[in-house]
C-alpha cells in the first residue's frame, strides 16, 4: 500500500461522493456511485459509471487481442429501455391484451423475450465450491523465482493482471460464509505467455490420495441424499462414517476442526497450492515446488459460537468483508512462496512423498521462499459476469511451470475441463471476458455453443497451405509449452499405490502438536461437536479409534464429551518434530482493515468519540459508531453519522469495542420489538440489554473491549471484568485505541480464559 493511511483515504473520497445521502463517513458498501433521489429520476440519462471500486476484465478480443476499448462499453449503454435487439420501448410494466381486461396476445414479442430470458438466467451451480467471492488484483514478481523457472510472469518487476476466487467446498450458492469447511483460493493470472490458473485451497493437503475416491468424499460430505440436510456442514453421519473409514482423510480432516476451517476473512487466510508442481528453468532444469500464498495480514480465525451467530445475523460476512475492505482501501495482500525441493526419481524430501496430496513438508525443512506480491484492488463491477463465469483448470499452465505424476492432479487435469462444458455450456467458455486470455490465440477450434470469435481462413487443420501453413508451430526458443521428459519406470498396469502412501497418522500427530493450548481446546470442541451431531454411535466409536492413532488426550477429551469409552491405540504413535509455522497463535500482524465498533448515545464525550474515528482510520482501520438509534448524532455541522444501532449492531461484525460513556437504552429496547433487549432487567432503566449482549459476545469470543467515561458501569453490567485480559480503560478514547492497537496485532487475547490441555 502505497499510501500511509489508505482507509481515511478511501473514507474521504467515498464521503464526498455520496454527500449526505446515507450513512457516509467512510462507510463501505454504497450501493450507487452518485446521490439516490427520493424521487424517481425521469429526465433520460445514460448508466451511471462503475463505482470506483469496481473493475471489469480487460478488453482482449475471444481471441485475446487487445482492443484498446473502454471496459464499460461492454456494459448496457443508451438512455433509453431497449429489446435484445436494440428496440426502444415505451412500457415494460403491462403485457399486451385486447382491452384492458382481456387475455393477453400471442403476439406480444417482449413479453416473450424478457420471460424467455428470466426463465434461463441461472446456469448449473459448481458442483463443489459453488459459493464464492472475487475481485481483481495485480501480481507483481519479485525476480527471486528466475533461477528455478523460465515462466515469463516470474520476471523481476513483472506486472501480470489476476482474478482470485475464494469460496467454501460443500454448501450450495445459497449456503453461509462461515461453516465450518474447506475454502478455494483459485488464482488466475493473465500472463504473456497464456493463462496460468494456480488452483488451491486454505489447507495444504487433501481427503484423499486418488481422484478416482473425489466423488465419494463428496458425496459423503454433501447433505443426506433422502432429505437434503444437513447444508454447507460435515457434522453429520455420511461424511465421519467415509473419514473414519478411510484413514487417509484423518490429516484434512484434524486441519478442518481446528480453527483453519473457520477463518475470519479471506484476506487472513493462507492459501496452498496441494500438490507438488514441477519447475523448468531456461536450461532446462527441473525442480518440485510447493505453492504457497502467505497474507500480509497474517492468519487468523473466528471462534466457533461466533461463526454460528454470523452465519444467522450475516452469512454474507466473508463476501462482504473482502469487497468492503477494497472499497475502504485496505487492500488485501498475499505473498506468494515456494518450497523447494530437488527432482529425483524418487521424488521424495526427509522421507515425505511429495506426490501425496494429504501429506505436508514442514517449513522448518523447507522454508518457504517469497517470489512475488498478489495484490487485490478491484471489486467486480458484475458478479455473475466475473465471479460466476470464472472457469479455473490446474492444466492451465505456461512455459516453464509442469504438472507431476500425484494421482489427485491427474484426476483434476480431467475434471476441471468436463465440469464447464456442462456449466458454461459448451467448449467455448475461455471466450467470456472473465476467462479470456491476454495473449494471442490461434488453436484451430471452431464453431460450438457461444462461438463469438469469427474466424476468418479455411483451413483450420495442420498441416496446411491453404492459409499460407499459419499456424505454425513454435519451438522452446519461442516460448513454447514443453512437456518435461520424465523418466517413467517400467511396471504393471495396476490399481494400487505405493507403500508410502499407507502411512495415515504421523502428519495429523505432527499437525496436532504443532498447535498451542487454545488451538488444541479449539479442536477437540469442533470434534465433540461435529460427532456429538452423528446419529451412529458406531461412527463415533470408529472416528475414536483414528484418534488414538493421534494422540491420547486428544482421542480422551472427545471420548469424555461424547461419553464414549476411550479406546487405546493399536500401534505405537509416531515420534515428530512440531512444527511452529503450523499455529496461528503468538505471532502479531498489521491491524489494517480491522474494524472497530464505538459504542455512544452522542452526548458524553462527542469530541473525543470524532478524534476517536479519525485515529482509527489514521491507523488504517475501519470505525463503525452504534448509537441507540440511526441518525446523526450532535449540531448539523458537527454531527456524527452513525453507522449501527443497537438493534442492527452485533459482536461478531466487530474486531474490537469501545464503549464511550454509559448509552441510555433505545427506544425499541422490548422483547416484541426485538428479542435480544429480552425481558426488563435491573438495569433496564438505565442500560440496553442488547448493548449488553454485544459486550458479552465480545468478552467471551476473546476480543479487546476498550472505554472510557463511564464505560466501566457497562462492563460490570455485562458480567465483565474490568481488570481481565484484553480490557482496557484510560482517560480517552485515543489513549484506549493505543492501548488496543498492540493487543490487535495478536488478533485476540486468547489468555482470557485458562485451557485444560
Amino acid at each position: 500500500m502505497s499510501n500511509p493511511n489508505p482507509i481515511k483515504a478511501a473514507a474521504e473520497k467515498l464521503t464526498r461522493a455520496l454527500g449526505d445521502d446515507g450513512p457516509a463517513e467512510g462507510v463501505p458498501g454504497a450501493p450507487s456511485p452518485e446521490p439516490v433521489p427520493v424521487e424517481e429520476p425521469v429526465e433520460p440519462r445514460g448508466p451511471l459509471p462503475p463505482k470506483a471500486d469496481q473493475g471489469t476484465p480487460e478488453t482482449v478480443s475471444p481471441t485475446g487481442q487487445p482492443t484498446g476499448a473502454d471496459p464499460t462499453r461492454k456494459a448496457q449503454s443508451g438512455p433509453y429501455l431497449t429489446t435484445a435487439q436494440g428496440t426502444r420501448l415505451y412500457d415494460t410494466d403491462h403485457s399486451l391484451k385486447a382491452g384492458a381486461r382481456g387475455p393477453v396476445l400471442l403476439q406480444d414479442h417482449h413479453l416473450r423475450e424478457k420471460i424467455m430470458h428470466f426463465d434461463h438466467e441461472r446456469i448449473p451451480e459448481r458442483v463443489v465450491h459453488a459459493r464464492g467471492a472475487g475481485a481483481h488484483g495485480i501480481f507483481q514478481a519479485y525476480g527471486t523465482a528466475e533461477n528455478v523457472t523460465r515462466a515469463a510472469f516470474l520476471r523481476k518487476d513483472t506486472e501480470t493482471p489476476v482474478f482470485v476466487r475464494f469460496s467454501t467446498v460443500l454448501g450450495s450458492r445459497g449456503s453461509a460464509d462461515t461453516v465450518r469447511d474447506t475454502r478455494g483460493f483459485a488464482t488466475k493470472f493473465y500472463t504473456e505467455e497464456g493463462v496460468f490458473d494456480l488452483v488451491g485451497n486454505n489447507i495444504p493437503v487433501f481427503f484423499i490420495q486418488d481422484a478416482i475416491k473425489f466423488p465419494d468424499v463428496i458425496h459423503a460430505g454433501k447433505p443426506h441424499p433422502d432429505r437434503e440436510i444437513p447444508q454447507a456442514q460435515s457434522a453429520h453421519d455420511t461424511f465421519w462414517d467415509f473419514v473414519s473409514l478411510h484413514t487417509e482423510a484423518q490429516h484434512h480432516t484434524l486441519w478442518n476442526m481446528s480453527d483453519r476451517g473457520i477463518p475470519r476473512s479471506f484476506r487472513t487466510m493462507e492459501g496452498f497450492g496441494v500438490h507438488t508442481f514441477r519447475l523448468v528453468d531456461a536450461q532446462g532444469g527441473t525442480t518440485l515446488v510447493k505453492f504457497h500464498w502467505k497474507p500480509k495480514l497474517g492468519v487468523h480465525s473466528l471462534v466457533w459460537e461466533e461463526a454460528q451467530i454470523t452465519s444467522g445475523v450475516d452469512p454474507d460476512f466473508h463476501r462482504r468483508d473482502l469487497a468492503d475492505a477494497i472499497e475502504t482501501g485496505a487492500y488485501p495482500q498475499w505473498e506468494l512462496g515456494i518450497q523447494v525441493f530437488p527432482d529425483i526419481p524418487e521424488q521424495t524430501f526427509e522421507g515425505i512423498d511429495l506426490l501425496d496430496s494429504t501429506k505436508i513438508v514442514p517449513e522448518e525443512l523447507a522454508p518457504v521462499q517469497p517470489i512475488g506480491l498478489l495484490t487485490l484492488d478491484r471489486n467486480p463491477s458484475n458478479f455473475f459476469a466475473e465471479t460466476e463465469q470464472i472457469a479455473f483448470h490446474v492444466g492451465h499452465l505456461v512455459p516453464g511451470i509442469d504438472v507431476t505424476d500425484d494421482p489427485l492432479l491427474a484426476g483434476r487435469l480431467f475434471s476441471y475441463l468436463d465440469t464447464q462444458i456442462t456449466r458454461l455450456a459448451g467448449p467455448n467458455f475461455n471466450q467470456i471476458p472473465i476467462n479470456r486470455p491476454h495473449s494471442p490465440v490461434n488453436d484451430m477450434l471452431r464453431d460450438g455453443f457461444h462461438q463469438q470469435a469469427v474466424h476468418t481462413g479455411v483451413a483450420p487443420y495442420k498441416p496446411n497451405s491453404l492459409d499460407g501453413g499459419c499456424p505454425f508451430f513454435a519451438g522452446a526458443d519461442s516460448g513454447a509449452f514443453i512437456e518435461t521428459p520424465v523418466e517413467v519406470p517400467a511396471g504393471r498396469k495396476v490399481r494400487d499405490a505405493p507403500a508410502s502412501y499407507a502411512d495415515h497418522f504421523s502428519q495429523p500427530r505432527l499437525f496436532w502438536l504443532s498447535m498451542s493450548a487454545v488451538e488444541r481446546e479449539h479442536i477437540i470442541a469442533a470434534y465433540t461437536f461435529e460427532l456429538g451431531k452423528c446419529w451412529s454411535n458406531a461412527i463415533k466409536e470408529r472416528q475414536l479409534r483414528a484418534l488414538a492413532q493421534i494422540d491420547a488426550e486428544l482421542c480422551a477429551r472427545v471420548a469424555e464429551g461424547l461419553g464414549l469409552p476411550v479406546p487405546e491405540a493399536t500401534e505405537t504413535l509416531a515420534e515428530v518434530q512440531p512444527s511452529p509455522a503450523l499455529s496461528q497463535v503468538g505471532q502479531e500482524w498489521p491491524a489494517d482493515g480491522r474494524v472497530i465498533g464505538i459504542v455512544t448515545d452522542g452526548s458524553t464525550d462527542a469530541d473525543g468519540v470524532r478524534a476517536l474515528r479519525q485515529a482509527v482510520q489514521h491507523a488504517g482501520m475501519v470505525p463503525l459508531v452504534i448509537a441507540p438509534a440511526g441518525g446523526k448524532l450532535g449540531t448539523d455541522g458537527d454531527a456524527i453519522t452513525v453507522q449501527r444501532t443497537f438493534a442492527t449492531a452485533r459482536s461478531v461484525e466487530f474486531d474490537a469495542v469501545i464503549i464511550a460513556g454509559t448509552p441510555a437504552p433505545g427506544g425499541d429496547s422490548y422483547g416484541s420489538r426485538d428479542a435480544k433487549a429480552g425481558a426488563p432487567g435491573p438495569d433496564q432503566a438505565t442500560l440496553d440489554a442488547r448493548l449488553l449482549l454485544l459486550v458479552a459476545e465480545a468478552f467471551r469470543h476473546a476480543k479487546v473491549i476498550g472505554g472510557w467515561a463511564g464505560a466501566q458501569a457497562v462492563l460490570q453490567a455485562a458480567a465483565v471484568p474490568s481488570d481481565a485480559p484484553g480490557v482496557v480503560l484510560a482517560d480517552s478514547g485515543e489513549a484506549v485505541l493505543t492501548a488496543m492497537t498492540a493487543l490487535l496485532a495478536r488478533h485476540r487475547v486468547w489468555d482470557r480464559f485458562p485451557t485444560a490441555v
